[in-house]
């Protein structure tokens, strides 16, 4: 991996290949469950190259947590058997319960490193589960070939390729719509089984070379910015710090990371940096050894600050706002946070494949715990169904019920008043 950093990501399900890529750094790529990732200490840059360690380094396994001298056996041994030792493993890590821990082979981290840079080929859907277990599209790459077909928001995945998706982790789903390695090129087909208001039809996709934007920047009409992150990938930090240096001074801030599945952690830590001025981000530890995230000096500490989150807020995403949350430095607003704070480390197997087990946990400035708790926001608020939170890339609109509560509350902090 060419950062310094952790990556933290859903484990596929049942499929090993570089296929998986289940980047759930999902929304990187198409998915609602997405990686993070941790840098090895405080201050260390984005860009700073970190090797991969060696298999059995420091191979301590704790409860739940997979031995990566073991998996370093099975994949030498299905190697040298003419076997494919990324798939031997990812059976190893599947036997293990830890649905956060993957296996890549290295096509398949090639892959998931570009989507880290907001490229990725798909069709342009990110997923989701819904409150009733069924998978759905969360939202719609603009002008990608899923939104091209007529999909929308909300519409229910039934089958990718003539296959169910009932009970299938979202990371899996959204592995099948990014296709293996033999059919995953621009203009490979996939077929969708869709369901919308009872009525189901299938329709044939071609998947294709997309590039996301992570940041979005709005000034509504009150005078206030509202800064959207869909997705922690290279650069979005600094984009969230640009946008706040630029805004006109004294406006608030609506910081949007609702439906945020995580992405790199450096670049959140950097989009922290743009709020405070220095101090604690973040702490997390390696097999047991403490370390800890601060943010630089410098960034606006007085302008008005709302952040808005939801059940799709994971990892990466999470961290910033328990870290604004903690630090005083904004009021959260919208439902509890999905609850994903466990740190993976990269492994490089015999067979050159990459193995990213659970290593740790991160917690917040004030000492919270985050894996399978998430966060509770300040104030409460509940989406409706035609909101930003069915369509995060839609526009706010007077009709959501969150974007009005954060506005309110924005005002209450000085910042504009919302509109009537």
């Amino acid at each position: 991996m060419s950062d310094s950093a952790f990556c933290t990501r859903p484990r596929p399900a049942a499929r090993w290949s570089g296929a998986v890529l289940a980047l759930a750094c999902a929304s990187v790529l198409a998915g609602a469950v997405v990686a993070g990732a941790l840098p090895t200490g405080a201050g260390t840059p984005a860009h700073a190259a970190r090797p991969l360690p060696a298999s059995g380094t420091d191979a301590r396994a704790t409860r739940g947590q997979v031995d990566r001298e073991e998996l370093a056996r099975v994949a030498a041994a299905a190697a040298a058997g003419g076997k494919s030792g990324a798939q031997a493993a990812g059976k190893v890590v599947g036997r293990s319960g830890d649905r956060w821990s993957a296996v890549y082979d290295e096509a398949g981290y090639a892959r998931f490193e570009e989507a880290l840079d907001g490229a990725y080929t798909g069709v342009g859907i990110s997923a989701r589960r819904d409150r009733s277990g069924r998978v759905e599209v969360a939202r719609l790459h603009p002008g990608g070939p899923a939104e091209r077909a007529g999909l929308r928001p909300g519409d229910r995945i039934r089958a990718v390729d003539g296959r169910p998706v009932q009970g299938l982790p979202v990371a899996e789903v959204v592995a099948r719509l990014r296709g293996d390695a033999r059919d995953a090129a621009p203009g490979t087909p996939v077929t969708l089984g869709v369901q919308r208001d009872g009525r189901g039809w299938t329709t044939t996709l071609r998947r294709a070379r997309l590039v996301t934007d992570p940041v979005t920047v709005q000034r509504l009409d009150d005078g206030a910015v509202r800064i959207t992150v869909a997705e922690f990938t290279r650069g979005a930090g600094q984009r969230v710090r640009d946008a706040v240096r630029t805004a006109p001074a004294g406006a608030g801030v609506l910081l949007d990371l609702r439906g945020n599945g995580g992405g790199l952690v450096t670049e959140a830590v950097a989009a922290a940096s743009a709020f405070l001025d220095g101090g604690l981000v973040a702490t997390y530890d390696v097999h047991g050894e403490e370390q800890a995230l601060y943010a630089q000096p410098g960034g606006d500490t007085g302008r008005p600050l709302v952040a808005l989150v939801d059940g799709g807020t994971m990892s990466a995403a999470e961290l910033l706002a328990g870290a604004l949350q903690d630090r005083g430095r904004a009021v959260t607003v919208g439902g509890r946070t999905f609850g994903k704070g466990s740190v993976q480390l990269p492994s490089r197997l015999p067979d050159g494949s990459v193995a990213e087990l659970t290593v740790g946990h991160y917690r917040t400035p004030a000492g919270r715990g985050v894996d399978g708790e998430g966060l509770t926001p300040d104030v409460a608020a509940t989406p409706t169904a035609s909101g930003p939170a069915a369509d995060p890339d839609a526009p706010p609109t007077a009709a959501d019920p969150v974007e009005t509560r954060a506005r309110a509350v924005l005002s209450g902090l000085g910042g504009p008043d919302p509109e009537p």
